[in-house]
């Protein structure tokens, strides 16, 4: 999350001016001035302008430029931008990428949801004769897609001998929906449990045990898909989750009010201006302009309606912490400005379940997976994957 959702309302800026700076889930975007001049744009608002810079992606040519920053609302646009830039993104020099293990199975497939919309899903199994473990099954965090990033995440866990399982939200990566627009978070919890209850019973691990992993926004996501099916997984695993916004970090009151009273009247608009955090996401220097190359991330001033919904999940899950009881693994970087591990504390002292772990990484950032040095990255997997083979061996 944000330090701070809302500050300030400004009106919506056309797709092809946007600088779209990147971090790893939650990140929102800030616009600067334009090099060292400031390009002023007519709002329609009295007083109200908006300074934005179009900043294009290092080591790319302006055709492929040209590409990454066309109108993103609608999923075939950003289908036919993931498959420009696929070959690319495996080409960076990120330990997520050019330590990737191979022979890592692989499979791409759309399932259309109840509500009618395509969703991206895809999978990673281990070599062939490996035994599977269990089905891991990933929740994303906002503005972020299974791809990219992920890719790497998946396979690293997949050679410990597991099915990895991920789906693109609606309205996110290359699932329908316009980009970035959450109407209803109930709506995508529900479309979580729709789409894995298909993947639990796939041949390859139909009666394995099934864990959940929620990366930010994706934490509240995983939490409210446990507390809705409290006996269908047999652990949560959550990475800088997005449990609840503390106090200093919301807006004011009476923000929050005209907030709500906006989102009923234009709910799709892109009006509540965000800090950029890449810099606070991400620790290492060159794995944050690597960011950028997330091409079909939503980077975009938040649209109203999503962030009442952001405000609305975070606190309704603070009400009901006291009732998670999976097993929990609770990951974060101690110097997360995005999400707060103070939270994570929380959450952790509060769950009802018994079998419970927090780990805080000294220094870390919020991109604790892709921000932070190899060995830290590394270290991080090893942990997730050393968890998931001790519940493994317990059931």
């Amino acid at each position: 999350m944000p330090n701070s959702l809302i500050s300030t309302f400004r009106p919506p800026v056309h797709q092809p001016f946007l600088h779209r700076q990147r971090s790893c889930n939650s990140s929102f975007t800030t616009l600067r001035p334009k090099d060292s001049a400031s390009l002023i744009l007519s709002t329609g608002f009295p007083d109200l302008k908006i300074m934005v810079k179009k900043k294009a992606i290092e080591g790319v040519s302006d055709q492929m430029n040209a590409i990454a920053f066309q109108n993103l609302d609608h999923a075939p646009a950003r289908r036919r931008v993931r498959s420009a830039f696929t070959q690319v993104q495996q080409q960076l020099d990120h330990v997520l990428f050019k330590m990737a293990p191979s022979g890592i199975r692989t499979e791409e497939w759309f399932e259309t949801n109840s509500k009618g919309q395509e969703i991206f899903c895809k999978s990673w199994l281990p070599k062939p004769g490996v035994r599977i473990k269990a089905a891991v099954c990933f929740v994303h965090g906002y503005g972020d897609t299974c791809t990219f990033f992920f890719e790497g995440i998946a396979k690293r866990i997949a050679a410990s001998g597991y099915g990895v399982y991920a789906i693109d939200h609606p309205g996110f990566g290359l699932s329908e929906g316009l980009h970035g627009y959450v109407s209803n978070f109930n709506d995508v919890v529900d479309n979580v449990i729709e789409q894995y209850t298909k993947i639990k019973g796939r041949p390859e691990v139909r009666g394995m045990p099934r864990f959940l992993l929620g990366q930010s926004m994706g934490g509240a996501v995983a939490l409210k898909v446990h507390l809705k099916e409290q006996r269908e997984w047999d652990g949560v695993v959550l990475v800088a989750p997005m449990v609840k916004i503390s106090e200093e970090m919301k807006p004011p009151e009476p923000l929050q009010k005209v907030l709500i009273f906006l989102s009923r009247l234009m709910p799709k608009a892109k009006l509540v201006p965000t800090k950029d955090l890449a810099e606070l996401a991400f620790r290492d220097p060159q794995k944050r302009k690597m960011a950028d190359y997330n091409v079909i991330s939503y980077s975009d001033q938040t649209r109203l309606k999503t962030a009442v919904e952001l405000l609305n999940i975070t606190n309704g899950l603070e009400s009901q912490v006291e009732k998670v009881s999976s097993p929990l693994l609770i990951l974060h970087g101690a110097a997360d400005k995005v999400t707060d591990p103070n939270i994570s504390k929380f959450l952790y002292e509060k769950a009802a379940s018994k079998d419970k772990t927090l780990k805080l990484y000294d220094g870390s950032y919020h991109c604790i997976l892709e921000g932070e040095s190899d060995e830290r990255i590394l270290e991080v997997l090893d942990d997730i994957t050393a968890w998931l083979d001790s519940h493994c061996a317990v059931r």
